[in-house]
Formats: C-alpha cells, sequence, structure tokens
C-alpha cells in the first residue's frame, strides 16, 4: 500500500508518500480501506519529536480517517467487510480503575493514534475495532474523516469537563481552527453566548456563520479588555485555551470571578507565567482535558451525522500532497480543517 511516513523527525522534507506494507488485522483489530483522512495539529508535533515519546520508525501519522470496513480479525464481532467507519484515536489497555470506571482518557496507559503508535495516514490501516464508529449512509467521508478528534476533543472540554450550561457565556479563542471551530458550534448548540477571537476579518466572519454572537480581532486588539467592555466589566463564565503560553494571561483576566478556563492544549507553548494571585483571589478554576471517551464521542457526532453541526473543510489533497497539507496547518492559511485523500481514491 501507499503511505505516508518519516524516518526521522524535522521539517516537512522529512515527510513521503511511498510504499508500505500491507496491514493484517490482529485479535479484536480491524482492516479499514481509508477513504478519506484529517490533519490536526497533533500531526505536526508529533512530525517535530514529542518529548518522552519514542516512536517506531518509519511511523505513519494521522489520527483522523474514515473509510470502509476491509477484514475483521479473530474476536470481532461489533463490524464486517462493507461497515463504513470513522477512526477515534484514543485508546488505552483497560483494566485501571479509570477505565473502569469508564473514563480511558485518565488511564496511565492513554495512548493515541498517530501520536505514540503508528497512525491512519494511508491507503489502508489496521485499527482496534474499539477505535471504531459507525458512520451512517449520506454521510461523506470528508465529513466523517474531519469530525472525530476535534469534535469530540471540544465536547469533552465544553459539556463534560467545563460543564456548560445554557445561558452561560463563553469565550472561544483561536475559532477559524480545528477545536475552535467545533467549540463555536458546541457552545452555540448549548445556548451559551458566545465571544470567538480570530486573527482576520475573514476569519471573524467564518466564526459568525458558526454560531459566534460575538467576534474579536486579536491582531488588533486587547481581546482580554475586549472581553470586559462586552461584558460591561463582568467577564466571562468559561475560556476555551488550546493556545497555551501566548494567550494564557489574557484568558484568566477574561473569566468573571469564580469562572473557568479549559485547556486542552498549547500550541504556542506549554510552560506560560501564571498570576497565582489572580487565581485564587478571584476563586478561577483551571481544567485540563484530553480527547473523549468513546461514549461522548459517539454523542457529538451523533449531532454532526445528524447536520446540526459540521466540520468546515478548507481543502483537500492527494495525500502524495502532505507536505503542502502540513504547511496550511503550520502557517495557519484561512480556516477549517484539511483532508487528504488516498491517491488511489482520486
Amino acid at each position: 500500500m501507499q503511505a505516508v511516513q518519516f524516518d526521522s523527525h524535522g521539517d516537512r522534507d522529512v515527510l513521503e508518500y511511498g510504499e508500505f506494507p500491507d496491514p493484517e488485522p490482529g485479535r479484536d483489530e480491524v482492516v479499514i480501506d481509508v477513504k478519506a483522512a484529517a490533519l490536526n495539529h497533533l500531526d505536526i508535533w508529533t512530525r517535530r519529536g514529542l518529548p518522552g515519546i519514542d516512536l517506531e520508525m518509519p511511523h505513519i501519522p494521522g489520527s483522523d480517517a474514515a473509510g470502509v470496513v476491509d477484514e475483521v480479525g479473530d474476536g470481532v464481532s461489533r463490524f464486517e467487510p462493507g461497515d463504513r467507519v470513522a477512526v477515534l484515536a484514543g485508546k488505552s489497555g483497560g483494566g485501571d480503575e479509570f477505565s473502569r470506571k469508564g473514563d480511558q482518557t485518565l488511564a496511565p496507559d492513554f495512548h493515541i493514534i498517530g501520536e505514540h503508535v503508528r497512525g491512519v495516514h494511508s491507503e489502508y490501516a489496521a485499527v482496534p475495532a474499539e477505535n471504531l464508529t459507525p458512520v451512517p449512509e449520506g454521510v461523506d467521508w470528508e465529513t466523517a474523516a474531519a469530525s472525530p478528534l476535534v469534535f469530540q476533543t471540544a465536547w469533552r472540554m465544553l459539556r463534560d469537563r467545563g460543564d456548560l450550561k445554557a445561558g452561560e457565556s463563553v469565550l472561544v479563542l483561536g475559532a477559524s481552527g480545528g477545536v475552535g471551530h467545533a467549540a463555536v458550534q458546541i457552545a452555540d448548540h448549548a445556548g451559551a453566548e458566545v465571544f470567538a477571537t480570530a486573527s482576520s476579518q475573514e476569519k471573524l466572519d467564518y466564526a459568525k456563520e458558526l454560531g459566534a454572537d460575538h467576534t474579536i480581532n486579536y491582531e488588533e486588539t486587547d481581546f482580554a479588555g475586549e472581553i470586559r467592555d462586552l461584558t460591561d466589566g463582568r467577564g466571562v463564565d468559561m475560556v476555551v485555551d488550546h493556545i497555551g503560553a501566548q494567550t494564557w494571561q489574557d484568558s484568566l483576566k477574561s473569566l468573571v470571578k469564580g469562572g473557568r478556563v479549559v485547556t486542552c492544549g498549547a500550541t504556542t507553548g506549554g510552560n506560560p507565567e501564571t498570576d497565582i494571585n489572580r487565581i485564587f483571589w478571584n476563586q478561577l478554576q483551571v481544567i485540563g482535558s484530553t480527547m473523549a471517551t468513546p461514549g461522548q464521542a459517539d454523542e457529538v457526532l451523533d449531532l454532526v451525522w445528524q447536520g446540526e453541526m459540521e466540520p468546515r473543510v478548507r481543502e483537500t489533497l492527494p495525500m502524495s500532497e502532505i507536505a503542502r497539507a502540513h504547511e496550511i496547518i503550520e502557517d495557519r492559511e484561512g480556516f477549517g480543517k484539511v483532508v487528504v485523500v488516498p491517491d488511489s481514491e482520486l
């Protein structure tokens, strides 16, 4: 088969699209014929190299894909050849106290397909059956591939960890990106008042289309100050921050007393300066969130499959143009998701 792969960490020039041995299903695994795959910032970090993660080389990246079941291994009863499926990338071995309680994301051995083990940016991929979710007829492959990681991540952040309620106010940073554009839609669906930041008028207009009530160009103004102005000095109940060091202090400044900031990532750095005085005096909550449980993922994906929310696909490219796909993500070009399709499917 053909697969995206790299033999060493580095810049985009380490990426290749070439021959790789066809996968065979192990016990409890399914081989899928990949029809479309999507990119996330996680793919950039994995390519560059993450501390503490020692990958088997060559590595196939990719956490998001959708396709048709091609072959099933021993022990698989939930799926059969021909089924339409999408990948849920979070995985644990089970058996630990957290998995027994139904939250695999807290398991000591929790890992992500494409980040810790070989991923799905390939013509075929062997995936544990428990990491697949059915895709209904009528849902196109781009939507099926582009939805899982960002929507499950944003859903857990807002609805589970952040416990967002109707009538509350929420600020979504980087609203034009993958997690950001999902978070805007989820917050709007929950009945919240949605504030969104982006770096251009085009992206702000896009956030409005998704359901944002107020938009702020963070390149032109201090978003924390703007939030204070827009809320008559109150602040918002929740901030969704996946940016990190660059925005952290202003995220805390944007909160009402007793408010909470929920974070799932740190694209600008994970070691920000923090004003502890502001946190304890204003009784702020700092909440971490990673991926989602299968049940949470299915809950939000059902809404996507029904058309109540949708991933906005900025561009679809042949998988052989994977370096260009990475470039779009790294340079923050435009808005929405980037999808790659195996060349054999074109």
